[in-house]
């Protein structure tokens, strides 16, 4: 071989060796990036998953069908919705550019006016004025030649679902008179009041004095006068800090939510103790650490989040007393009660299709989409219908809530059995037992619009109360459409004057009383927002009938002793009453028989006192919370099941009387229904 060709091989042998060591180092550092790539945990997961979801198919394929279904549906939804959202931009793009376009020509025509042209007589129509160009757009018109009212009627248009006013009380009236003779003046002041064109402000303004000054409503013959269109309904309205948050729908989802929480706990847990172990401010007791702000945090979150019945459980444990639940923990759940998050419109938009059909809309003139309110089972929206122009309140429940009452209890109280949250004389299991079974009424909205109009039947006597009429055609299983009520909430009537307030207590007093003992059948949940007091009316609105119950006629028989032993101030009475109803075993401590005895008595002074009693200087709630630690400890059975719905009502009655701070003679309610009402 020539020496050329031998150096020649020499070459390509380098060259060789030079690939294979960079194909070596290639092949290391491929290998180095898929160690450490997310890509390799990723693929692998979606193996586990696919596997998982194999598995479950081959065990439950209808299941897993139906979810493969609903995933598919609400993806459909979801793109529908995008679409009707481009389609709706691009037809606004198209008619600005129009509106561009059409402008042209008058902005050209008033630049080569003549100056008489150029300003018109105050009884010439306008462009863009009543008579005058509907084209003419806000941002080309010159101000200086045109009315307030003029301005303000092309604002109008401009946005159509809002009114515009730019009036102080100077220039209400004076603008739109001051081209008119004086003969016209007046008749038009006349005409604008009799259609009822107030500033929305000064009519705010003037419902909300009229309120707090306690006036008394129009008579027949003023109302005449006054015109003939009623007065629009005031609606509370979220929080400010309301969000829209889609609500976990599927059994799947709720539980990943749990499981995130309990994880949560854990790891936070652990980090305080960690942190009170080094004396960086943490702490040392396991329940302490347990209940810190950033856990109290994540509770707060993941209920917010779930909603539903655990919402609802946390709702429940944030009345409950200190000695029952952590401070700690009732002020998280606190924070849950006041929550307000509610369904973004695809989800809203999505329910209403599934429960009234397609063509819902088609029977309302209006639908607000952003709720009023929102609480732990669902959301409210005012509307107006289209056959007859009633308002109305639609309620709405989020998804899923009812399929996962019994899944969302048993995680939650799980979740805090493991804690050691509640001592051993709560009886967790047998208020969890009675708290599924409620909350299955709640979430029934058949079962409650049935309610609502046997209650609006049998409070009819008394007209100092008022249940809305139930709009059936609109009303199913997840969907409640009733009759929109004035009023505000009576944790908002606290600063009203003594008269009012007075007035509050007594008839939510009385009513409590009716229904106990008269017609036997009580709206159970304690929420003050589920009375509305309209202060022209003098008249407490009842809403919200999920919770209503009938009671057997045997266990209000023997109740009404037990309140008449205490009125009686016979406290063997009440002992053997307690014992004959479950309360008692017969086997308790002399302690506890005295605690219990006790609690009734003091419940009892209300009817024993004649004479104003004052609740708002009362210590009633101390001396019951000195003897929860003992009914607790010493507590052999739970109490009978109707017990838990009627004293949770009574607390919250008790605890909005203090609050309104009145006094009240109780005797003559006592003796009217107590005694006198009651059929045997």
């Amino acid at each position: 071989m020539s020496r050329s060709a031998q150096e020649i091989a020499a070459l390509l042998r380098g060259l060789r060796l030079v690939a294979e060591a960079c194909g070596r180092d290639q092949l290391a550092h491929g290998r180095h990036l898929w160690s450490n790539s997310s890509i390799r945990d990723l693929i692998a997961e979606n193996a586990a998953q696919t596997a998982d979801a194999l598995r479950k198919t081959g065990q439950n394929p209808t299941e897993e069908l139906k979810r493969l279904q609903q995933a598919v549906l609400e993806t459909g939804e979801r793109g529908y919705v995008v679409a009707k959202g481009l389609c709706s931009l691009l037809e606004t793009q198209v008619k600005m550019s129009q509106r561009e376009g059409s402008t042209a020509s008058p902005a050209s025509a008033q630049k080569t006016s003549t100056p008489s042209s150029a300003s018109p007589s105050p009884s010439a129509p306008l462009a863009g004025a009543p008579g005058g160009r509907s084209d003419w757009d806000a941002a080309n018109l010159d101000i200086s030649s045109i009315t307030l009212q003029e301005f303000e009627e092309i604002l109008q248009r401009r946005h159509k679902d809002r009114t515009v006013s730019l009036r102080t009380p100077a220039t209400k009236t004076s603008q739109s008179q001051a081209h008119k003779s004086p003969e016209e003046a007046p008749k038009e002041s006349l005409k604008k009041t009799s259609d009822g064109l107030i500033d929305q402000d000064t009519q705010y303004v003037d419902n909300v004095l009229r309120f707090v000054a306690g006036a008394q409503p129009k008579s027949k013959k003023d109302a005449s006068v006054a015109g003939a269109q009623p007065e629009p309904i005031d609606v509370p309205e979220l929080s400010k800090v309301a969000k829209q948050r889609k609500v976990p729908s599927s059994r799947l989802g709720r539980m990943a939510s749990f499981g995130g929480l309990f994880a949560g706990l854990g790891i936070g847990t652990l980090n305080e103790l960690t942190k009170g172990a080094l004396g960086l401010g943490g702490s040392t007791s396991m329940r302490e650490a347990l209940l810190s702000p950033a856990n109290a945090e994540r509770i707060v979150d993941t209920l917010c989040k779930v909603r539903g019945a655990a919402l609802k459980i946390g709702q429940i444990l944030s009345i409950q007393d200190s000695s029952v639940v952590s401070p700690q923990l009732a002020k998280a759940f606190e924070r849950v009660r006041q929550a307000a998050d509610y369904m973004p419109d695809w989800q809203v938009e999505r329910v209403m299709n599934t429960q009234l059909g397609p063509d819902w809309r088609q029977r309302l003139s209006r639908f607000e989409d952003k709720p009023f309110a929102a609480a732990s089972i669902g959301q409210v929206h005012r509307a107006t219908l289209a056959a007859n122009g009633m308002d109305v309140a639609i309620k709405i429940q989020y998804p899923g809530v009812a399929q996962s009452i019994e899944s969302d209890i048993d995680n939650l109280v799980g979740m805090l059995k493991v804690w050691d949250v509640f001592p051993q004389g709560f009886f967790i299991d047998n208020v969890v037992r009675v708290a599924k079974r409620e909350l299955q009424w709640e979430v029934d909205y058949d079962r409650e619009a049935e309610y609502t109009e046997k209650f609006r039947e049998m409070i009819s006597p008394y007209p100092e109360y008022y249940v809305p009429q139930v709009v059936r055609e609109l009303t199913t299983s997840s969907v409640l459409t009733t009759e929109l009520v004035p009023g505000v909430p009576l944790d908002k009537c606290f600063d009203l004057s003594y008269e009012h307030r007075s007035h509050i207590a007594a008839s939510v007093l009385k009513l409590c009383l009716r229904e106990l003992f008269e017609i036997e059948c009580m709206q159970t949940d304690p929420n003050w927002s589920n009375f509305l007091y309209d202060a022209p009316s003098r008249r407490l609105m009842l809403i919200d009938f999920g919770s209503t119950r009938f009671y057997r006629h045997e266990f209000i028989r023997n109740y009404r002793q037990v309140i008449m032993s205490a009125a009686d101030d016979n406290r063997q009475g009440v002992l053997e009453m307690s014992r004959q109803m479950g309360f008692l075993t017969g086997y308790e401590t002399k302690q506890m028989e005295q605690a219990h005895v006790d609690a009734v008595m003091i419940l009892g002074e209300i009817f024993r006192y004649d004479g104003e009693f004052d609740f708002g200087k009362q210590n009633t709630t101390e001396r019951l919370a000195a003897l929860v630690p003992t009914m607790v400890a010493h507590r052999l059975c739970p109490p009978p099941e109707e017990i838990y719905s009627i004293h949770r009502k009574l607390s919250g009655i008790f605890l909005l009387c203090a609050r309104l701070n009145v006094r009240l003679n109780c005797v003559p309610f006592y003796k009217d229904i107590v005694l006198g009402k009651f059929k045997d």
